[in-house]
Formats: structure tokens, C-alpha cells, sequence
């Protein structure tokens, strides 16, 4: 893990793979990130264990929802550059979120604006997805608002519906996309900031980073590609 960088604090509510997926893009030497605090409404997530063996710190929050003002607390006290929602089901509070404005993601594992709002995630998503036909799924990340899944969508993976698929099989294959996306969009966003500086106006407010790609256009993809990093031009 790199010494310097993007110091990056997540939110988490269940077992962590995305979490995990971070911890392991963050140890590479052109990372650009770290991960300095995560913070769960659970205290049997295993996101929690994760970072515990990583040896990263963890904070554990009432399930009822703990103040917004010891929230925005701990991130700053965490000095928190970017906070990332990686499987959190909690509605974060509007204090918190315009604490971070511009510096707060999600990832959320269909292709928004369809399937998202309020209980619409996990399971719930890919059953909504095969009930509708769609014959595309995948990840978004997209940036956090006061709302559940309505913030500017930064990046989108394509992910084929294959016939005969159930809610568990198209789960796995996005899930793997997801993997994948969301450690491509905080290193993006830890070159974005270098190449911005580090001065106040980075780190406290204002437009979020050009992140430097686009995600690819929606067509025939049998497969994910081996890279996304040389999707992403």
C-alpha cells in the first residue's frame, strides 16, 4: 500500500468484497489510494473483519442511525478525501452528505437510472431486472445525494442477462464486475486529484474530478474483459 495518497474511507454493511476488492487495488505501487477508515452499521459484517486483517481502523455505528454530526466526526477526523458507500443499506444522513458533496460514491449493482431507490438492493435488484426482460445488468457508481441512487452517474459496466439465468447467477457476474469498476473509478479519481493538486478547494467542496475515461458503450459483450483499466480510455 502506498505510503501517500487518496485517503479514502468506506461504508459497509455486509460481508465486504467490495471492500476487499479496494484493500487489494490499493496495495498496488501506482494505487494513488488508501484506505484509512471503515465504518459499519453491523457489528457482525464481515467488512469489519476485512479491514481488521488489512489493519486498517474500524468504527462500528448504532443500526438506528448515529448522529450525522459524529459521523461527519469520524470521517474528518479520519481525514477522509473520499468516501465510498460499498454495500451500506442505510440511508446516509442529508448533514453527512453535503459534509462530503462531490466526494461521496456508491456502487450499486444495476445499470441506473432503472432498478434503484429505496429497498432496492442486493437480491431485490437482480429479481427486478429478470422479471423485466433487460436483457443488460452491470454496476454503477455513481456520486451520492440526498437520495437513494439518484446521484450523477460517474461509471456503468455492461453485464449480459444470459437466457436461463436466476437471481443468484446474474448476482455473481455483476458482482465480479463490480470488483472490478469501482477500484478503476477511485484510482481514476486518485489520478484526477493529483493532477488537480491537493490544495483546499480539492478536498473541501466543489465539482467533482474529470476522471479520465468513459465507460464503454452498451453492445454485444459475451464476457468481461480481462482488464478494465485498458477499457477505459
Amino acid at each position: 500500500m502506498t505510503v501517500a495518497g487518496l485517503r479514502v474511507a468506506v461504508l459497509a454493511s455486509g460481508s465486504g468484497s467490495n471492500l476487499q476488492a479496494l484493500l487489494d487495488a490499493a496495495r498496488e505501487p501506482e494505487a494513488g489510494f488508501r484506505i484509512v477508515l471503515v465504518i459499519s452499521n453491523r457489528p457482525d459484517a464481515g467488512a469489519l473483519a476485512r479491514a481488521g486483517r488489512a489493519g486498517v481502523p474500524t468504527t462500528i455505528i448504532g443500526s438506528d442511525g448515529r448522529d450525522a454530526g459524529e459521523l461527519v466526526a469520524l470521517l474528518q477526523g479520519a481525514r477522509a478525501e473520499l468516501v465510498v458507500l460499498a454495500g451500506y443499506l442505510k440511508l446516509v444522513p442529508p448533514e453527512v452528505v453535503a459534509a462530503f458533496a462531490g466526494r461521496m460514491l456508491n456502487i450499486h449493482p444495476a445499470l441506473l437510472p432503472a432498478f434503484g431507490g429505496p429497498g432496492m438492493h442486493g437480491r431485490r435488484v437482480h429479481e427486478a431486472v429478470l422479471a423485466s426482460g433487460a436483457r443488460l445488468s452491470g454496476p454503477t457508481v455513481h456520486l451520492v445525494d440526498a437520495r437513494y441512487d439518484q446521484g450523477r452517474i460517474l461509471a456503468q459496466w455492461p453485464v449480459p442477462v444470459a437466457p436461463g439465468d436466476d437471481p443468484d447467477a446474474l448476482a455473481a457476474r455483476v458482482l465480479e464486475a463490480e470488483h472490478r469498476l469501482l477500484p478503476a473509478v477511485v484510482r481514476a479519481w486518485a489520478r484526477a486529484r493529483t493532477h488537480r493538486g491537493t490544495d483546499a478547494q480539492t478536498h473541501r467542496g466543489g465539482a467533482p474530478p474529470t476522471l479520465g475515461f468513459s465507460a464503454p458503450a452498451l453492445g454485444p459483450c459475451a464476457a468481461l474483459p480481462a482488464s478494465f483499466d485498458e477499457a477505459f480510455a
